[in-house]
């Protein structure tokens, strides 16, 4: 009798845990991981599950993406956790403000949280000056808040804005910035068994153990549009749009570079939407490729392509310079970017000195320095042959008839020529 009641209560047990949703949250938050969240929940609320686990690996992002977040999560009739994980994965930053705003907050060993100082356009801390102070207040307030509401350790949470402090997971749960460490997720999901959280303002037990996991890829769109707001992606597009641009108004007709560089700086210029893009940047590269458009029409001797080189490595550098990982383009992408430039142009600029040094060789010009044949004597000016038409020539001195002469110069239809 008792073996039957306690496999009923198994059974029983069995059929309480709904299944949970696992949701991976990797790499820098924008828009696009904004949206993916937001359809997971939607989808979990939907679907009828219990509960929703952020696994969060950050080094943060944009402010109004994590903003998008944190209101799904304040919003959900389905409970969320946060869960910082694998071993040697972070919370930082934006990563820290959503973790505030969990029903529940673990990590794994070897993680931490924190840094959530917020940076400026432009890259580094906001500074002292007003409008940079009545940002980091506005933060300062906005994650207090957050851990208020969920019962955290609100004194860290401003120190974490305003001192960058970074805590790892065994710190984190002495101090109440999060609720426990687990290994993985089934360790954590025996943890929160039987945990009340509210969600929607209703209190709600949480019945994880031995629950079905279902974990959500992004859709191909939101893959998509994660690469193309990758600063490193972005900055390449708006490097290769130019060249495109270039090539097509260089060389009227070509057509696919200008449809390959239009595209290229449409797909760059959506990115830029969604990244902290210092416009003095964009001007700066824009001054480089003319000046590089220039400097192939006009004999400079460098001077052009030496100031665009400079230009575009002081455009790239402040184009994009937040925090490292978050919204910067990468040095190495950089460097090895201004480097082909160098190259192209220098080939480009070498063929262009070359062909303009070069002899002519059509037109009156192309006569001088030509071989030919005295049809009669010079003495001083008669007949020869040359490139199979027959020339009136003069002579400063006299040439016999049947020499090999060479043009000197060209006076109307008349030849000046010596002696070969």
């Amino acid at each position: 009798m008792r073996l039957v009641l306690l496999v009923a209560l198994l059974w029983a047990s069995q059929a309480l845990a709904a299944p949970v949703m696992v949701v991976p949250l990797e790499g820098a938050i924008g828009p696009a991981s904004a949206d993916f969240v937001r359809r997971a929940i939607e989808r979990a609320a939907a679907d009828g599950t219990q509960l929703v686990i952020l696994r969060i690996d950050t080094p943060g992002g944009l402010d109004t993406s994590m903003r998008d977040i944190i209101k799904r999560i304040l919003v959900s009739e389905v409970p969320v956790v946060v869960y910082v994980s694998p071993s040697g994965g972070r919370a930082a930053s934006a990563g820290t403000f959503i973790a505030m705003a969990a029903h529940v907050a673990a990590m794994s060993p070897g993680t931490s949280i924190g840094a959530a100082t917020p940076v400026q356009v432009g890259g580094g801390d906001v500074g002292t000056k007003d409008l940079a102070r009545k940002v980091k207040n506005d933060a300062v307030s906005y994650i207090r808040s957050l851990a208020a509401q969920r019962g955290r350790n609100a004194d860290w949470a401003e120190k974490a804005v305003r001192e960058g402090g970074s805590l790892g997971e065994t710190d984190a749960v002495r101090m109440k910035v999060v609720d426990l460490v687990a290994r993985d997720v089934d360790e954590l999901l025996v943890q929160i068994d039987g945990r009340t959280v509210t969600v929607a303002g209703r209190a709600r037990t949480l019945h994880t153990k031995g629950a079905e996991r279902h974990e959500v890829a992004p859709t191909w769109r939101q893959k998509l549009l994660s690469r193309i707001i990758d600063p490193n992606v972005a900055y390449i597009l708006f490097i290769v749009g130019f060249y495109g641009i270039l090539f097509e108004l260089s060389n009227p007709g070509a057509i696919l570079p200008g449809v390959v560089g239009g595209i290229c700086l449409l797909l760059a210029f959506l990115a830029f939407q969604a990244l902290p893009v210092n416009l003095a940047g964009i001007f700066l590269i824009v001054f480089a490729m003319i000046l590089f458009a220039v400097d192939v029409k006009v004999q400079s001797h460098g001077i052009l392509t030496l100031g665009g080189v400079v230009s575009l490595l002081l455009g790239s550098l402040i184009l994009l310079g937040g925090e490292s990982g978050v919204a910067r383009v990468s040095l190495s992408v950089i460097v090895t970017v201004v480097a082909v430039t160098v190259v192209f142009f220098v080939f480009v600029l070498g063929a262009a000195y070359r062909a303009q040094r070069r002899k002519p060789v059509t037109g009156i010009q192309g006569l001088i320095g030509e071989r030919g044949t005295a049809l009669s004597d010079l003495a001083p000016s008669g007949q020869v042959f040359l490139h199979g038409e027959y020339w009136t020539a003069e002579a400063d001195a006299p040439i016999a008839k049947g020499s090999a002469v060479v043009v000197d110069r060209v006076d109307g239809l008349s030849l000046k020529v010596k002696k070969a």
